[in-house]
């Protein structure tokens, strides 16, 4: 038997050409879409503008998506959501859902593990699984939505897995996500992180999309980051940053460049001032993440002092440099600390 197809992993052209060979007529492309994409209806029954005979065949070849809730973790203080996702194939995925001041924001996983091994990251301590799909990507933002029956305003493509590594199915997403016929979010509120991966940026930089690019650095010298970002050894920095030139220059887009402080081994005024050098005079942003805690990788952040003596080094070579105000430590949903460790649990 054929395997059922997710409307989800499907831009609007793949749609219309698969209900059109199912029969239906090419308007109704439109509305199934927002039957799926918008409001996120779990079965095709509920489609009551769609006719019956065509709802019956899109039972029989597709699926809507799924997005249970195997587990939920609120943070003390409420401003953070951690989410475990059970998926079709009894994998399971984390999420998070971050409520700001200024709207609330999804961060979404594109891969079941991850390969690039970053040092300071507990996404990859089992390796890539598999990846995920465009339909599983979008459909960890509604599951957010729909639970916290709030709007999501802002993503950011920066849970378990490398995004660029699974190219296809993150545009498709994008793609999907920021359309009229889906949740609208404006793509200037979608981030996307990469460890560095040179064509994938390449790649990024010609699809005209106003979206924001954040690269992990965690180190402006190949010597110290070879050690904790492995994927330097491939692309090292005189190729990462040549990369990252050209992505500005083809989109006028700032990039942000995110820095994981990690007690005594790259917080210090030298690696600061290395840093400094490596980014002068770019359109960019450095993000200072004092690291969070995973015991497996030995990581622990260095002390306020320490953080504030290298953000006003950073500064001293005209750089925007922020401190990022870290939500979700409490519960294992801040940055580096996604895993699928609960998915062996009950309908993982």
């Amino acid at each position: 038997m054929k395997q059922k197809i997710n409307l989800k992993d499907l831009l609007l052209p793949e749609l219309e050409d698969f209900i059109v060979k199912l029969g239906g007529k090419q308007y109704r492309t439109r509305q199934v879409a927002e039957w799926i994409f918008k409001k996120g209806v779990a079965s095709f029954q509920e489609m009551t503008n769609i006719p019956l005979d065509l709802r019956k065949r899109l039972a029989l070849t597709a699926f809507t998506g799924s997005r249970k809730i195997l587990l939920k973790k609120v943070s003390p203080r409420g401003d953070t959501v951690k989410y475990l996702f059970g998926l079709h194939d009894g994998q399971a995925v984390e999420s998070v859902l971050m409520k700001h001041d200024y709207g609330n924001s999804a961060c979404v996983s594109t891969q079941i593990g991850c390969r690039m091994g970053c040092r300071l990251c507990a996404s990859g301590l089992e390796g890539l699984v598999r990846n995920l799909s465009a339909g599983e990507i979008y459909d960890q933002v509604l599951g957010m939505q729909h639970d916290a029956g709030e709007r999501v305003s802002h993503v950011v493509v920066m849970g378990s897995g490398e995004p660029l590594d699974n190219y296809t199915a993150t545009l498709t997403f994008i793609k999907n996500i920021t359309a009229s016929y889906g949740l609208n979010i404006s793509c200037r509120r979608i981030t996307v992180s990469t460890c560095g991966l040179v064509p994938g940026i390449k790649k990024l930089s010609m699809e005209n999309l106003p979206l924001t690019l954040a690269v992990s650095l965690h180190a402006a010298g190949d010597r110290l980051r070879d050690t904790l970002v492995p994927v330097n050894k491939k692309y090292p920095l005189a190729q990462l940053m040549a990369a990252c030139r050209a992505y500005i220059k083809a989109t006028g887009r700032r990039i942000t460049f995110e820095y994981a402080l990690l007690a005594g081994v790259n917080d210090g005024i030298k690696q600061a001032e290395e840093l400094g050098r490596l980014l002068k005079g770019m359109l960019c942003h450095v993000n200072l993440i004092p690291a969070n805690p995973v015991p497996e990788r030995g990581v622990e952040p260095p002390s306020g002092r320490v953080v504030e003596l290298f953000k006003e080094q950073v500064e001293k070579y005209g750089i925007a440099t922020t401190v990022r105000r870290e939500l979700g430590a409490d519960i294992n949903a801040a940055c580096g600390q996604l895993r699928r460790k609960e998915a062996t649990l009950p309908g993982g």
